[in-house]
């Protein structure tokens, strides 16, 4: 009655409805109550925290986005105001593997051992490649991830499967990013495609003196689920949303994905639901 008061009579809809006019006009006039303007206040930051997700939030990540925020709510009542709003998380689909596996005997043995913890930075990195499909042609995204923290640390975007644009480079930023100190040794994980048992990778290994590598064993993607996983969230709240018309608008949304969401923003299960940098701030605190 309130929304259709200006187009019908108060009085003629009071009549229809069989509501007293004064009633409508006490109810109108009340004062909200202290715990109906929590509950407004917390359904717009839910709505809020959903749509700057672009949707990839579920009721988990954002009751700890608001918990950060000093809105101390249960998840499942989080869930409850999604639901009523019809606010509803991208869904993960089930990822495919696309990379090859190489034809030269060159693997070394599963040392990581589906172990995927690390207790300090630059213990343990793994690697992989993906496909990324765009109007003009396939591109290459190949990432080094440190399992400490899960950031993406090095990574390359490639028109080529060429180990110099896609290992090498991923390889090459992720010791820029994270230099190794000299008293550190780290293990590097990855499948066993050519771009990681090629004499040129494996000599960027060997030429640090530090870095011991591993493998997945043939055909087993949980040997690799880390990087695996990195790449199924990429795809389904980025990838999937988009029909990439040419690579260099690929290439922008994946860095900008990557730099300015995943890496800063975004809140990790594995971490406790902490963004990186809560996690490492809660990491130097327990020093």
């Amino acid at each position: 009655m309130k929304e259709n008061s200006k187009i019908f009579p108060v009085e003629k809809m009071c009549r229809i409805f069989q509501i007293h006019k004064s009633s409508f006009f006490r109810w109108r006039k009340r004062t909200p109550t202290a715990r109906s303007e929590r509950k407004a206040r917390i359904i717009s930051e839910i709505t809020r925290i959903y749509h700057w997700s672009q949707c990839r939030y579920g009721s988990p990540r954002i009751a700890k986005e608001l918990d950060s925020l000093g809105i101390k709510v249960s998840r499942k009542f989080v869930g409850q105001i999604m639901k009523e709003n019809h606010l509803r998380s991208i869904s993960k689909s089930k990822y495919k593997k696309t990379t090859n596996p190489s034809r030269i005997n060159n693997a070394v043995e599963n040392r990581l051992e589906q172990i995927f913890k690390a207790s300090r930075i630059n213990e343990i990195w793994v690697s992989d490649m993906t496909y990324i499909e765009t109007a003009e042609g396939w591109l290459y995204l190949t990432v080094v991830i440190d399992l400490f923290d899960r950031k993406v640390i090095g990574w390359s975007i490639s028109e080529t499967m060429r180990a110099k644009n896609t290992s090498i480079a991923s390889l090459a930023k992720a010791l820029l990013n994270r230099p190794l100190q000299h008293d550190q040794e780290l293990l590097f994980h990855s499948d066993r495609g050519i771009q990681y048992t090629c004499s040129e990778f494996t000599a960027l290994l060997s030429d640090t003196g530090q870095i011991t590598q591993s493998m997945s064993r043939k055909g087993n993607c949980y040997d690799n689920a880390i990087a695996e996983s990195f790449f199924k969230t990429l795809k389904v709240e980025l990838v999937y949303q988009n029909k990439y018309k040419t690579k260099e608008k690929a290439k922008k949304s994946i860095a900008d994905y990557i730099e300015n969401f995943y890496n800063t923003c975004r809140r990790h299960s594995a971490l406790g639901n902490l963004t990186i940098e809560e996690f490492q701030n809660q990491q130097s605190i327990k020093k």
